[in-house]
């Protein structure tokens, strides 16, 4: 997948999805999430790939290892370019998962990318602690949640810009570091809490960030989303 910014298609349906599409090049990379999958399925992904887009589809799959299987066989049949599981689903899990993207890929076609989600990037060390009963801190959980995917055989993971910098150094430059959480300088945080800019996230390490809202919502989509770009790849 292209390492310019992934842009979430956070919309209802397909033919919002074109609208805002529209004034933009097939050549950015876009995220179809549940919101998106649950109401328009593969058809979405038939016609995103027919335009030239690249496709992240996050769906963070988490169940029992032979059901992650056997859905990671039929999601590799779509074509997409990089799809993700929960790694608190376990090793078994994530190897699960890899087996079926690589049964389910098609002959002469490139595997899917595949990463784990560490800790979204709404939790906070309250929620770690309280909630989920994680007596570790909030970065040591997702550092041991990259480890234990990394050697599940994955590609990467998710994870906030914070946490980028150590994972590159226990898990090595190459292994993917995809962040949302994604925000301009003094716009808002929404539901997330462990957000940063571009800057931060090209300085830290990210190898991809994901933004939504600071897209989505802008008067003007494709002003907003060069200025990130621009921000991303540090020619600002």
């Amino acid at each position: 997948m292209k390492t310019s910014p992934i842009i979430a298609l956070d919309f209802d349906s397909s033919q919002q999805v074109f609208d805002f599409l529209q004034p933009f090049e097939s050549d950015v990379n876009v995220k179809v999430g549940m919101q998106l999958y649950y109401k328009e399925g593969p058809a979405i992904i038939s016609e995103l790939k027919e335009r030239g887009f690249d496709i992240f589809l996050d769906l963070k799959l988490h169940d029992i290892p032979n059901t992650v299987k056997s859905a990671m066989e039929v999601l590799a049949s779509l074509g997409v370019n990089l799809v993700n599981v929960h790694a608190a689903g376990g090793k078994t899990m994530m190897e699960a998962a890899l087996e079926g993207l690589d049964k389910g890929t098609p002959a002469g076609m490139k595997r899917p990318s595949i990463i784990g989600v560490t800790q979204l990037t709404s939790t906070d060390e309250r929620q770690v602690r309280e909630e989920q009963l994680i007596q570790s801190s909030l970065q040591e959980s997702v550092l041991h949640y990259a480890r234990l995917t990394k050697d599940s055989g994955l590609d990467g993971v998710v994870c906030s810009v914070h946490e980028a910098a150590i994972i590159t150094e226990v898990c090595g430059p190459d292994f993917l570091k995809v962040t949302p959480g994604i925000r301009l300088p003094k716009s808002g945080t929404h539901d997330q809490k462990r957000i940063a800019t571009p800057e931060e996230a090209r300085i830290k390490g990210s190898t991809h960030i994901v933004v939504g809202r600071a897209i989505k919502g802008a008067s003007d989509p494709l002003a907003a989303y060069e200025n990130i770009n621009a921000r991303w790849e540090g020619v600002e």
